[in-house]
């Protein structure tokens, strides 16, 4: 969730901003300077410095909870049976106080205590800083595009499915991490930062993550290729709302 929230916040900050330049006429100044390929680079790359800043300090804020939490379960020795059954006895005795409802609560925080310590916390950051920026490339490149190609933000809905229906698959995927659903669509780039995030708290191969990650960059790069073509043409386009046909030769135009 965290991962899709970034991916539109940034991605259509980059979207926005292209079309800005481009309704404002501002950015036929700044391609006599310098390339439409370079400047879409630029753009894209300062805007995900931005986003990975902000990253960085959601993680050493989350890593610190974490910690926080490590340090009291260690300081009152943990909720193991032991402890849970003292401190029933104890409420046992104590007026006005639900021993069965206490020791639920006892029990769910045991729960919680066992599930994070279950998981690979090293693993779980590191995936999702790779996942987040090959994701971020992918999307930011395509929302350049797409910025580039049209004069309003109501012809760019339609462009958003891929981002939506990575969602959805994320959803889906929680409850059959290891089914054709997860697995095709953790391999697919245009859902693989969100479904893979998904699946890794409940174990995935090394092979998966490595095949994954290749796909995902893979696609990323070519993509920004494929968007810089389009970006170089579509920036000056104006008044019209090119088909995808168009859009096809624009990439096949010689610089």
């Amino acid at each position: 969730l965290i991962i899709y929230m970034f991916l539109m916040l940034y991605g259509g900050q980059v979207m926005s901003s292209v079309m800005q330049e481009k309704t404002n006429r501002i950015v036929e100044v700044m391609v006599s300077s310098v390339k439409p390929f370079e400047l879409m680079i630029g753009k894209i790359t300062s805007i995900g410095l931005v986003g990975l800043t902000q990253l960085g300090i959601w993680i050493l804020f989350i890593i610190g909870i974490f910690l926080s939490v490590g340090a009291i379960f260690s300081f009152s020795g943990g909720m193991d049976t032991a402890n849970i059954e003292n401190m029933t006895a104890v409420a046992g005795n104590m007026n006005g106080v639900d021993a069965a409802q206490l020791t639920g609560k006892m029990g769910a925080m045991q729960e919680i205590q066992n599930m994070l310590g279950s998981i690979n916390l090293t693993q779980l950051l590191i995936c999702f800083v790779l996942f987040f920026i090959g994701g971020y490339i992918l999307y930011a490149s395509l929302f350049a595009a797409i910025g580039s190609a049209v004069d309003n933000e109501s012809d760019t809905q339609q462009f958003m499915v891929p981002i939506i229906f990575a969602l959805y698959a994320g959803i889906f995927s929680a409850e059959n991490p290891d089914g054709p659903l997860a697995m095709w669509c953790s391999m697919i780039p245009f859902t693989s930062p969100i479904v893979m995030m998904v699946r890794i708290p409940f174990g995935v191969s090394t092979w998966e993550l490595i095949v994954s990650m290749i796909i995902l960059y893979g696609s990323a790069i070519g993509l920004a290729w494929v968007a810089g073509r389009i970006y170089r043409v579509g920036i000056l386009m104006y008044g019209k709302k090119p088909s995808y046909k168009e859009m096809i030769k624009w990439i096949r135009y010689k610089a």
